[in-house]
């Protein structure tokens, strides 16, 4: 295998969700190997070295073709995309709050997804090579109650995933997701350290919750050049999680 085939340097990278956790880990680590990475978030996300950062709503259409064209003109079209961005609002089915949770939660965490994927789908097709990553979750292959929402879109983003890797295989384009177990993230700082410690002793057989960096370094393999075979695979970076409790 040539040494181009394990670097994305020189590739144009977009990252949804890159302000913090393992989108700004994904973000920095596709910069650091050479990717000039279009950083965007709903808060302002950090400027990767190279790339430039943008700061949008995913669920507004408009905007989204906004930034985009601002990020091919700067830094030219798209080779690779990260759909990371998302949100978890628990609400219980009978709940006052469930239908909002419901419509936020879909919109952000697969429509959101399904967007960025055809906005940027002729870029990716263009040269035969283009990559797509979804960041799904542990989640999506099991369920935990009171997030039915966000349950339910991860697992729309793992088959969103396959229909797509169906679709566009024979362009070249290769479509995988992520699924992150426990996380150390924004979206489980609430959780105590002990209750953490406690989880991951019963159920992770690596014993810890894991870092965003880990979860990057799957997000950055699978967006390599010699990744072209990998299509429409779904890898758990959740430390065993997943093989222990099915």
């Amino acid at each position: 295998m040539s040494p181009d085939l394990r670097s994305v340097a020189g590739r144009v990278a977009v990252v949804t969700g890159a302000a913090g956790g393992i989108g700004r880990a994904t973000a920095a680590l596709l910069a650091e190997d050479g990717a000039k990475v279009a950083a965007l978030d709903r808060v302002e996300p950090s400027t990767p070295e190279g790339g430039g950062a943008w700061t949008v709503d995913l669920t507004d259409p408009a905007a989204v073709a906004a930034v985009l064209a601002e990020a091919r003109d700067r830094l030219g079209p798209v080779d690779i995309l990260v759909n990371n961005a998302g949100v978890s609002l628990p609400a219980a089915i009978d709940g006052p709050n469930f239908d909002e949770a419901w419509e936020a939660t879909l919109a952000v965490n697969l429509t959101a997804g399904a967007r960025m994927a055809r906005a940027c789908v002729d870029d990716l097709r263009r040269n035969g090579d283009g990559r797509i990553v979804n960041v799904a979750s542990s989640e999506a292959l099991g369920a935990t109650p009171f997030i039915s929402a966000y349950t339910a879109s991860k697992h729309g983003v793992v088959g969103l995933t396959r229909a797509l890797a169906v679709e566009l295989g024979r362009s070249g384009v290769t479509v995988n997701a992520i699924c992150p177990g426990p996380i150390r993230t924004a979206m489980t700082d609430a959780i105590p350290d002990e209750a953490k410690a406690t989880f991951a002793r019963r159920r992770v057989p690596a014993g810890r919750y894991g870092e965003p960096a880990e979860v990057a370094h799957a997000i950055w393999s699978l967006a390599l050049p010699g990744a072209s075979f990998v299509n429409g695979s779904v890898l758990s970076v959740d430390g065993g999680m997943t093989a222990q409790n099915t």
